[in-house]
């Protein structure tokens, strides 16, 4: 029976592979030039239209943890699902993220409650908060100076500070008041924030070095008070507790796949699916996911040599969380068979940029193979008549687990965040009327034919062919390139 069991279960697997081998039969490989005719102005137009649709109906976003987020992957599950028919394999990757983090304060003086805040970069108090006496630290300059505090017995106690700007800080960072107070021996530190409007949020600055204390602030209608009984004399017992609240979010990744392909050389290509909470994100990055979906959708009309992977990542905004989540999770051994990754950050108002691959713009090289992305892009713009622009890699965007945890070779297109490129990055107007369709049409279709090279022959191309090998002498191309300070890609 157990023999009977098998065998039928290797019959089933046979008679599978057959079904896949023989639809794949019945489909032209892809080419280059049928493929980009597949991919259309009017369709990727109508992907963006849908997200602008759908912000407009949930709050004026597409943000992770917000119902537009949701209504997001749905549109795109929807317009994948039915390649699902013809063999394509389509899922979703739930994983958690950080939906917010808030520093809370709360502070106690001779039994009276008073309004604090936390700052961030502060350790935490323990959790019943830190009780001991207050005392009053020096003013002005004299506060970033340890040798100040000579007079002042501020072992074990909460230190008073009024903020100043200290040298080594920038303004606003608190730290410099408060390593002079910790190196005294002070065991937390309150900040009066001397602005004579009342604020709600702060920073130290720089991340904790080891020397750092807990830390808040009060504002100046309360800290001036305190200060004023300290000095007249009076003895002040303080509890303060500074923690942090985390609200943590189930969201997901959306992938699609070909059914054929060699799975042992998986091409991914990716785009972030989320919007910023503060704008609709049809640039950044209704213009990935639209350019994704009309390659998916038009490639699964033919047949590939290697597998290609579409991932639409979740969380990119609040710092790369769909993608990291995919790299560190990757079952055994499918790690080794990712061939290389491509990614679609903004690719539809500015420059046209390709990413720096061969290191020879910037001076950092992304690793092997990522110069023949690099190449396959910039040799098919020049064809087209196109102006290239070297795209920085900064680690900001969904390739950086692919380069930073699994070295594989990356590329792609990134069209610029910065005030000349996208005057609307991160804001409301990323709406509709944001995005260049015409530049999104002529990167979707110069993406079709890197994507036909790599699906065909990616394997030659990347693993066993340098690119004089590919190419013969490359020709020396013009390439612009783009101060980092006008033009890097931030998160919230």
């Amino acid at each position: 029976m157990k023999f009977l069991a098998a065998t039928n279960v290797l019959s089933w697997a046979v008679l599978g592979a057959c079904a896949v081998d023989e639809r794949q039969a019945q489909k032209p490989l892809v080419d280059s030039a049928s493929f980009q005719e597949q991919i259309t102005k009017e369709n990727l137009e109508a992907n963006l239209v849908r997200l602008n649709n759908i912000a407009t109906a949930n709050g004026g976003n597409r943000a992770f943890g917000y119902p537009g987020y949701a209504a997001s992957v749905d549109f795109v599950w929807d317009r994948i699902s039915g390649a699902a028919a013809g063999g394509a394999k389509v899922w979703k990757q739930d994983f958690p993220a950080v939906f917010s983090s808030e520093i809370r304060a709360n502070l106690t003086v001779n039994g009276e409650t008073l309004p604090a805040y936390g700052l961030s970069q502060s350790p935490a108090t323990p959790d019943g908060g830190i009780t001991a006496e207050l005392v009053a630290g020096p003013e002005g300059a004299a506060a970033c100076d340890a040798a100040s505090y000579a007079g002042i017995d501020a072992a074990g106690k909460i230190v008073l500070v009024r903020e100043a700007l200290c040298p080594g800080f920038r303004d606003g960072f608190h730290a410099g008041v408060m390593k002079p107070a910790a190196a005294a021996g002070a065991s937390a530190v309150i900040v009066i924030n001397d602005f004579a409007f009342n604020l709600t949020a702060g920073t130290l600055g720089p991340a904790d070095d080891g020397t750092y204390v807990p830390t808040g602030f009060v504002n100046k209608y309360i800290g001036d008070p305190l200060r004023a009984r300290l000095v007249a004399g009076e003895i002040l017992t303080t509890t303060f507790w500074e923690g942090t609240f985390v609200d943590s979010r189930v969201t997901q990744n959306v992938f699609a796949e070909t059914e054929g392909g060699d799975p042992d050389n998986v091409i991914v290509l990716g785009a972030h699916l989320d919007s910023v909470a503060w704008g609709p994100g049809i640039n950044d990055n209704g213009s990935g996911v639209s350019l994704l979906l009309e390659l998916f959708l038009a490639l699964s009309k033919y047949s590939v040599n290697n597998k290609i992977r579409f991932a639409w990542w979740g969380a990119e905004e609040k710092g790369l969380l769909g993608s990291r989540y995919y790299v560190n999770n990757l079952e055994a051994g499918e790690s080794e068979r990712i061939l290389a990754y491509l990614n679609f950050d903004m690719v539809a108002k500015g420059y046209y940029g390709v990413f720096d691959g061969d290191g020879a713009s910037y001076g950092v090289a992304a690793p092997p193979g990522s110069e023949v992305i690099q190449e396959l892009f910039a040799a098919e713009f020049a064809a087209k008549g196109v102006n290239v622009t070297a795209a920085r890699f900064t680690n900001g965007s969904d390739y950086a687990s692919f380069w930073q945890v699994l070295n594989k070779p990356i590329g792609g297109l990134h069209t610029g965040t910065g005030s000349a490129q996208d005057p609307c990055y991160h804001l409301e107007c990323d709406d509709i009327t944001n995005p260049n369709i015409d530049q999104l049409t002529v990167n979707a279709k110069t993406t079709a034919h890197v994507l036909s090279a790599l699906a065909v022959d990616g394997t030659n191309l990347i693993k066993n062919l340098s690119v004089r090998d590919i190419f013969g002498r490359k020709e020396k191309r013009e390439v612009a390139t783009v101060e980092e300070s006008d033009d890097e890609h931030h998160h919230c």
